[in-house]
């Protein structure tokens, strides 16, 4: 829970967990041991530190434990307290005591406690950088902001053990490393010790020999540095949380980079984009804190903001990691996912209210948590014997992460004497590939998706391979063994399927059907896509999955037989959906077209018809993420908005800064067309809005087609 000016934000509230207990049995079936769990300050007595709401905690606390788990409750978590004190209050740390006293009072059988997660990083943000509340920039407030979580943690400790003297206290922090030019050698230092800053705080290291106690002292607050070291509260577990991003690289060499100077004077960079061999990563700061503190670790988030098979990924080498740590002599003791059901805006340090969600192991955006590609991998770790053997063989784990690939780099690489690599956790095996079938704009946009993302793929035309042939089809499946097939062949257009109607329903029907029967045979996945055409003759509000077809052309009826053919010749097909296509890469679309138009100074005509524009690009990244999930079913796959074909052309050309006064609304009939238009086709889905916002992605359209003119302006020269 989280404050940015007077907005309190409740992530637990935001992804729907606050009314959904069976999450907790979600939970469990991973094979989940201990549990970290909100018991937040905030949420419990936001009024008066002396009125208590236990109801929500009380409930969820007893089936944590009917089902087996122990949880890790946490008091706060980047939180500043409820509105009576603050980071920077002096009544911060004995209220937050005073909280921990009543906390464990009512569940004194609770073993585990994180009173403050992450104290340096809160503080940072709070207090340094002006984030979140109290909104402070400068080095006392950071200071004190952070004293005063250490001696929160104290006190919490203090009041927990009275109770609860077996108590453990699970001290939780960001742990990366600095390293930089050799002119920024002081400012690599600072941070280099800085990191360690909370946890030798609370092991009583902080004296008048630590590297930053003048720093410290220097604002007023050697009597407290005093007082901290001789009462230590030392942690019993040491909590690492550790990102790509938690690796930094300092340059002093502002010239060699395409970026705006930064005011520090220096460029602040991503390790894993710069140098080269790649940093050590987790391995390497387990093994840094280990070897400072000798106290037992768990790796308290690892979460990676990517693609599914990358999150899956970094999952799978931090676990492995751990796992080699542990051959060595590490106490490394478990390995925790953040966060289970995804998060809300972090993507912008909650600083904005942009409604932009990420999922993990549970997609929630539907209202019903859905498992995910990154489930099965816990699942599987979790229960070990043959599902973890299995899992080892899944497609997305035969390549390495992209952080530790040479397309990692961003900039012109730095050389560095690099310790021994993390462990290499690809399987090492050829991976089978994913099968695209057809070359046209779709197939094209997959293939490149799947370059982007390290998913090995063939693709083949209907030309050298008729997919309506049995025997060609199953032909290609033999010799390239795909796990996953994508069916992207567009025979007809709309108005080839009005002119040879039963032609074209045939053929599309075959082009469906075949290959979903031989992929079934075989226990390949399947994947079809249909189109918005199937609706139009019932309604004006979107149409979700469970709309009935109502198509008024010949194209939207033969999509309707193939999908009638495809749920026939294989019940596990992936159907999926979408809305009108645009792209910055393929020039027959209709963004494309309204921008060559303009940009000749011609009125472009645009109809009435409704519909909801879907950028390819973000299309293909989530099919290509619930087929690594293993979803089945028809999926409602388009932008966000539904608006008429004018207006999203208007909004096209404004993106772009082109006139939109050129653009006129006709009825929506072409002269020359020969195939009725539906009124509105425009879709909805009963499983969330998986694609970003209509808004988010003309942006980036529009930004990918000036480099797309730049680079034509270069071939030109």
């Amino acid at each position: 829970m989280n404050r940015v000016g007077d907005r309190y934000r409740d992530q637990t509230i935001l992804t729907g967990h606050q009314h959904r207990i069976d999450d907790l049995d979600r939970f469990a079936a991973l094979g989940i041991r201990r549990l970290r769990y909100p018991v937040l300050w905030e949420r419990i007595a936001p009024n008066s530190p002396d009125e208590h709401d236990w109801s929500w905690s009380d409930e969820r606390l007893a089936r944590i434990a009917e089902l087996g788990m122990d949880p890790i409750v946490g008091l706060t978590h980047h939180g500043s307290g409820p509105a009576y004190t603050s980071l920077v209050s002096d009544n911060f740390a004995p209220l937050l005591g005073q909280f921990a006293d009543a906390v464990v009072r009512r569940y004194p059988h609770i073993e585990h406690w994180t009173p403050v997660n992450e104290p340096l990083t809160t503080a940072r943000f709070s207090a340094l950088y002006g984030h979140w509340y109290p909104h402070a920039a400068d080095d006392r407030s950071f200071w004190l902001a952070l004293l005063n979580q250490i001696d929160a943690t104290r006190l919490s400790m203090q009041a927990i053990r009275a109770i609860n003297p077996a108590a453990k206290l699970v001290q939780t922090e960001d742990l990366g490393r600095y390293y930089g030019t050799e002119p920024l050698r002081d400012v690599v230092d600072f941070y280099n010790h800085r990191r360690w800053i909370s946890w030798d705080l609370l092991a009583g290291r902080v004296t008048p020999d630590h590297p930053l106690w003048e720093e410290i002292a220097r604002v007023g607050f050697a009597d407290r540095l005093h007082a901290i070291a001789d009462d230590p509260c030392p942690p019993d577990l040491l909590g690492v949380n550790h990102y790509v991003t938690s690796e930094r690289f300092v340059d002093h060499r502002l010239a060699e980079y395409d970026l705006s100077t930064p005011e520090t004077g220096y460029h602040d960079l991503t390790a894993a984009r710069v140098l080269d061999p790649a940093p050590a990563g987790l391995s390497g700061v387990l093994t840094e804190a280990w070897q400072r503190y000798r106290i037992p670790i768990a790796v308290t988030e690892s979460h990676l903001g990517c693609t599914r098979e990358e999150q899956m990924r970094w999952i799978w080498q931090s676990w492995h990691d751990c796992l080699a740590l542990r051959e060595k002599g590490v106490d490394v003791r478990a390995l925790t996912a953040w966060a289970l059901i995804g998060n809300v805006d972090w993507s912008s340090l909650l600083t904005r209210e942009a409604g932009h969600y990420e999922p993990g192991p549970f997609d929630v955006r539907s209202g019903t948590p859905r498992p995910t590609a990154i489930a099965d991998l816990l699942r599987a770790l979790g229960h070990g014997g043959a599902e973890l053997a299995a899992m080892a063989d899944h497609p997305a784990l035969a390549s390495l992460g992209w952080w530790q690939q040479q397309r990692r780099l961003e900039h012109r690489p730095v050389s560095w004497d690099a310790p021994a690599p993390s462990v290499h956790t690809s399987s090492g095996r050829a991976a089978r590939p994913i099968l695209i079938l057809g070359t046209g704009p779709l197939g094209r946009a997959l293939s490149g998706a799947c370059t982007l993302r390290d998913l090995p793929y063939e693709m083949v035309g209907q030309r050298a391979w008729p997919i309506n042939s049995p025997q060609r089809m199953a032909e290609l499946l033999d010799r390239h063994q795909p796990w996953a097939v994508i069916n992207a062949v567009e025979r007809c257009s709309i108005e080839e399927a009005e002119r040879d109607p039963a032609g074209c329903l045939a053929a599309g029907r075959d082009d469906a059907a075949v290959p979903a029967r031989l992929c079934s045979e075989r226990g390949i996945s399947y994947t079809f896509f249909s189109s918005d055409q199937l609706f139009g003759a019932s309604q004006a509000a979107p149409y979700r999955e469970d709309a009935p077809p109502s198509p008024v052309n010949a194209y939207g009826r033969g999509r309707r037989e193939a999908e009638r053919a495809v749920a026939l010749a294989c019940p596990d097909a992936l159907v999926v959906r979408a809305g009108t296509l645009f792209s910055p890469y393929d020039q027959h679309n209709l963004a494309i077209e309204v921008e060559h138009s303009l940009r000749q100074r011609r009125r472009f005509r645009a109809s009435s018809a409704i519909t909801s524009p879907t950028y390819l690009p973000d299309l293909v990244c989530t099919v290509l993420d619930l087929i690594i999930d293993g979803e089945r079913g028809t999926w409602h796959l388009a932008g966000d908005e539904a608006l008429t074909e004018a207006d999203f052309v208007r909004r096209v050309a404004m993106a772009l800064g082109l006139d939109a006064s050129l653009v006129v609304e006709g009825a929506g009939d072409e002269p020359g067309w020969r195939a009725p238009r539906p009124a509105s086709a425009a879709l909805a889905s009963i499983r969330g809005q998986m694609l970003p916002p209509l808004a988010d992605a003309l942006t980036r359209h529009a930004a990918a087609r000036k480099v797309e003119q730049y680079r034509q302006d270069e071939q030109v020269a």
